[in-house]
């Protein structure tokens, strides 16, 4: 009954979420504003398009949409969210959109690609990634020696960042600690529900929803915190930030500073007013209740980083990446005209 009743939030999350990996289908194109700025008239406003995804990074950018559903902005912010990242890079590429919430990596990807012609603006998101466990036997990474730990994304951010966690721990994984790896998060949560002493590791809002749907299964760490005492704040485990066009950048800078500050008011506000911020989440269809959208938000670790302290965040954790595989970087760190100055 437990795994019966769990499958059906994960498959809803699992058809709407991509902050990690995804479907294939983009969602319909969301006019965005907020009400920072009303006074503007409608011919002095500059168009905005916006390309988001359907997962944490967008939790912080609900607010700001929904006001664009009333049109009381002085920009007009028009947003389009998609199912996965690679749906994304090229519309950026190809100048279709200005401004993307991505990975972290994949800005540094696209930067390369397109040879320094956008930048990263903001950090929207650190570490979205938990190790949780079916059981009452682990609460450390400590613990994982000699056990097998259950996850997604081989290949991606999520090995690279727990293989340099396990290694600050001291452990070797695929000695140590064996990973195995799966082909996306409900089929880590369906194992986690079905094994009693099963290890995994998910991303947000997958483990809130299998925590909540399971009380046997529990948070043990979130990666995020583990990054923060490894590195002793000389950098953080960025999620996912915030790009934009250099040309957009250039010729439109007061409107890029109006979207940063409306952003800026709309990421505050999901933090602050969870239970206002909920129903716009489950809205934009980033999680299927209110409930799990108000546990999700705090796991999600929402934020606005921006100038030296989206810099400092962001450079170490590529650092590590580009450690790892230079090619989940593009092949090289990014220049310093990578990160966006007002």
């Amino acid at each position: 009954m437990r795994r019966s009743s769990l499958v059906v939030p994960l498959l809803a999350v699992a058809a709407l979420l991509a902050g990690c990996a995804g479907g294939t289908q983009a969602a319909a194109s969301t006019p965005a504003t907020t009400a920072a700025t009303a006074s503007a008239t409608p011919a002095e406003r500059t168009t905005v398009r916006i390309a988001s995804l359907k997962g944490p990074t967008t939790m912080g950018l609900v607010k700001l949409m929904s006001d664009a559903t009333a049109g009381t902005t002085a920009e007009d912010y028009k947003v389009t969210m998609y199912s996965t990242p690679d749906q994304v890079v090229p519309l950026v590429a190809q100048g279709s959109v200005d401004v993307a919430l991505l990975p972290s990596n994949l800005a540094a990807v696209l930067y390369a690609k397109t040879k320094g012609a956008v930048q990263v603006a903001a950090v929207n998101t650190l570490g979205v990634l938990d190790v949780v466990e079916n059981g009452t036997a682990v609460h450390g990474l400590a613990d994982l020696r000699g056990k097998t730990v259950v996850t997604s994304g081989k290949g991606a951010s999520p090995e690279y960042v727990l293989d340099y966690l396990l290694k600050q721990e001291g452990l070797v994984p695929g000695t140590d600690v064996k990973v195995d790896y799966r082909s996306e998060p409900t089929e880590v949560a369906a194992v986690l529900a079905a094994t009693p002493g099963a290890v995994g590791m998910l991303p947000q809002p997958f483990a809130t929803v299998l925590t909540s749907s399971h009380p046997g299964i529990r948070t043990v760490v979130q990666l995020s915190d583990e990054w923060n005492k490894v590195t002793s704040g000389t950098s953080q485990l960025v999620t996912g930030v915030l790009v934009v066009r250099k040309a957009f950048a250039t010729e439109h800078a007061a409107a890029l500073k109006q979207f940063l500050d409306d952003y800026k008011l709309s990421t505050t506000f999901t933090n602050e007013h969870p239970d206002q911020a909920a129903p716009l989440i489950v809205q934009a269809g980033i999680v299927p209740s209110a409930a799990v959208a108000v546990a999700a938000i705090p796991a999600s670790h929402v934020v606005d980083l921006e100038g030296v302290d989206l810099r400092n965040a962001l450079s170490g954790y590529l650092k590590v990446l580009f450690d790892a595989d230079p090619a989940s970087v593009g092949g090289a760190l990014p220049g310093d005209d990578f990160y966006y100055q007002r």
